[in-house]
């Protein structure tokens, strides 16, 4: 892997997995996804994240390619889920002097996850770190999404390592920022992203939002998925809205269908919503049984106030049901 330098002395070492079938052995990954690591060359050689245990051998290669025989001294632990963390003994292994970063609660999971206790450093939200002729400075953003996180932020470059936050599904495939790709993938994979591992924290990401707000930001370096420089206003603008839970016009049709039947109901269902659609006919459809009826004991109860603005009512029923 060719190793790229994002700004002077702040260098990528993360790597793509294109081999994962299942993100946590739960969501599809057909675009593959990426674990971002980052390397600060300065008086202090700074690695921010590790990666997935399966790649440990590429990170070490990736920061060998950089400083060679130099050593790490400071790990900048911003979350802990193992995608992110499960290196760490690994590298402590070869960087035994390297001091790992991270606030009480991080390093209380360093220690019960790798038994590690020695040689840390334990910050407080709004604390700061030199390390040559850069400052960092410590942003905690607790359950965005676990109850460890942070963000740091580089002062000087106005750049902040955000941890899962701002990150999606998706590997990089010829560059790292969204500068150097077509990013056209990673929108509907960011939203799929956030719904997944994010989404019920949203008034977590709102405080995040608030405390960030004052900082400027040039770029934004996830834990997943490409570095925004570009597009970070649109970036933000995502997390923002689901994090407020606010939907986009559109209409969802979600089924299960055991044997195809209920499927075959829901593309009448579609093709009748395209239909009124094209007339600008609002509607609303009240169907049998769980998947709605007017009877609030048998299924979804629909009041005067859920109709009142239709123009038209549409009654799926079948014979003899009340």
């Amino acid at each position: 892997m060719k190793i790229t330098e994002i700004t002077n002395g702040i260098h990528y070492v993360g790597v793509n997995d294109r081999c994962k079938y299942k993100f946590e052995n739960l969501w599809p990954l057909p675009y593959g996804v990426s674990y971002n690591a980052y390397l600060i060359t300065d008086k202090k050689n700074v690695l921010i994240d590790t990666v997935d245990a399966a790649y440990t051998d590429r990170l070490l290669d990736n920061i060998t390619e950089i400083i060679g025989d130099g050593k790490i001294d400071y790990l900048i632990i911003n979350h802990m889920e193992p995608d992110h963390s499960a290196s760490i003994q690994f590298i402590r292994q070869k960087y035994p002097q390297m001091t790992i970063v991270g606030n009480i609660k991080t390093l209380e999971m360093v220690k019960g996850y790798y038994g590690i206790d020695d040689n840390t450093l334990c910050i407080k939200n709004g604390e700061s770190l030199s390390i040559g002729k850069r400052t960092l400075t410590f942003h905690l953003t607790p359950m965005v999404h676990w109850p460890e996180t942070m963000m740091t932020y580089v002062n000087e470059d106005k750049l902040i390592f955000s941890g899962d936050a701002f990150g999606c599904f998706g590997t990089l495939d010829g560059g790292i920022t969204d500068s150097q790709l077509n990013t056209d993938k990673y929108w509907s994979e960011m939203v799929r992203y956030y719904s997944n591992i994010v989404g019920k924290y949203g008034p977590a990401v709102q405080t995040a939002l608030k405390k960030l707000s004052d900082i400027e930001i040039k770029t934004i370096c996830s834990t997943h998925g490409p570095i925004w420089e570009k597009e970070i206003t649109r970036v933000i603008g995502i997390y923002d809205r689901l994090s407020q839970y606010e939907g986009e016009p559109g209409v969802v049709i979600a089924y299960g269908s055991m044997y195809g039947h209920t499927e075959q109901m829901a593309e009448e269902v579609k093709f009748f919503n395209e239909k009124l659609k094209a007339t600008d006919t609002p509607y609303i459809l009240i169907g049998p049984g769980r998947w709605g009826t007017r009877d609030k004991l048998t299924g979804i109860p629909v009041l005067w106030s859920d109709i009142s603005k239709a123009r038209i009512i549409v009654e799926q029923g079948l014979r003899d049901f009340p």
